[in-house]
């Protein structure tokens, strides 16, 4: 019997070191900051110089969105969604994007699937200013079932401290304006998935065109890109006094505009003040999900509020042209501090 080896038992590490070199060679600095390149034990970045700056620090996973874009050969979404998600919870305390980290891990490293996924990755970096600085990537037989595999994304940004978003500056009768979303973002997606399931054999579901989404797939509305808010967000602040933002991720309405209020305050919204886009609605109607646990898990339409000071609605919309006034803050009556109207 001869000896067991490391690729015998499911890693090749010769494969991940020819990747990696690859990526090198790719993967730009992106900011001035940047000290050396890709491939140490960590990143150096170079500690921005300015009055009072804040680091934010921010992580999270593209979760089972991961999944549909397997099935449908759509690994390029997972890698934008990484970045965007991130950028957008940084964004949402006032800060600029510095640097990002991922970490992939599968089964079995596919160079094809890895190299469209670190791609956009390294894309939607360049575009939000933000150095790809590092990385880690894992093969780990036995964890994960043939073929998939799992993201997340750590970033780190900076802003002054006199500009950052507060919560506590916020104030009853300040108004809520909420930018659209692209579809479900990256939450949601086990719930949807759940709901693809009960309409039939997933794969004709997720491809069969359907009137309600103008000839499209749903498999299409379910893999758009997580959109980033970076822009947005500094176009408001430029126009409008905004006192806090919050990014409607996992946990829908109630799960996250609350983070973006102090104690004592809720929200009105007004659920007519925008359509629901109909991805929502389908697979509500596949799933049979009752109206609470849609908006306590979906986003359904809005991807972000921001609260801004009484007065300054007008300037907001006039900023950002898909801007759409929501409601406002009101004093909480209740444990649930969303109150639809």
């Amino acid at each position: 019997m001869s000896g067991l080896t490391y690729k015998d038992s499911g890693v090749d590490t010769a494969l991940k070191a020819d990747l990696l070199a690859r990526l090198r060679k790719r993967v730009k600095a992106g900011r001035p900051e940047v000290i050396g390149g890709i491939g140490g034990f960590g990143g150096l970045f170079r500690a921005p110089s300015g009055k009072d700056l804040v680091l934010v620090a921010t992580t999270d996973g593209v979760g089972t969105k991961t999944e549909l874009a397997r099935m449908l050969d759509r690994h390029e979404v997972v890698g934008t969604d990484a970045v965007h998600q991130s950028v957008n919870d940084a964004a949402a305390t006032g800060a600029e994007p510095l640097f990002f980290l991922d970490y992939f891990a599968t089964s079995k490293l596919d160079p094809a699937v890895f190299d469209r996924i670190v791609d956009a990755i390294a894309a939607a970096c360049e575009a939000s200013g933000c150095a790809l600085l590092g990385g880690e990537t894992a093969e780990m037989p036995g964890t994960y079932v043939e073929g998939a595999y799992d993201l997340a994304g750590f970033l780190v940004g900076a802003v002054e401290r006199e500009r950052l978003l507060d919560p506590a500056s916020v104030r009853e009768g300040d108004e809520l304006i909420g930018i659209p979303s692209t579809g479900l973002h990256t939450n949601g997606y086990t719930l949807a998935r759940a709901a693809v399931a009960r309409g039939g054999d997933p794969l004709e579901v997720l491809r069969l065109p359907r009137p309600e989404l103008r000839g499209g797939t749903l498999g299409d509305a379910l893999l758009q890109p997580h959109r980033s808010y970076l822009s947005d967000l500094r176009a408001l602040r430029e126009a409008a006094r905004v006192r806090a933002v919050a990014h409607i991720t996992g946990g829908g309405w109630e799960g996250n505009l609350p983070r973006a209020l102090p104690d004592g305050l809720g929200a009105v919204v007004d659920r007519a003040a925008w359509i629901v886009p109909p991805v929502f609605r389908v697979l509500a109607s596949l799933g049979g999900v009752p109206e609470a646990d849609q908006w306590d898990t979906w986003n359904m339409g809005i991807g972000l509020v921001a609260v801004v000071a009484n007065g300054d609605e007008h300037a907001a919309v006039r900023a950002l042209p898909d801007a759409i006034p929501l409601g406002r803050v009101e004093k909480a009556a209740g444990p649930r501090r969303v109150r639809f109207a």
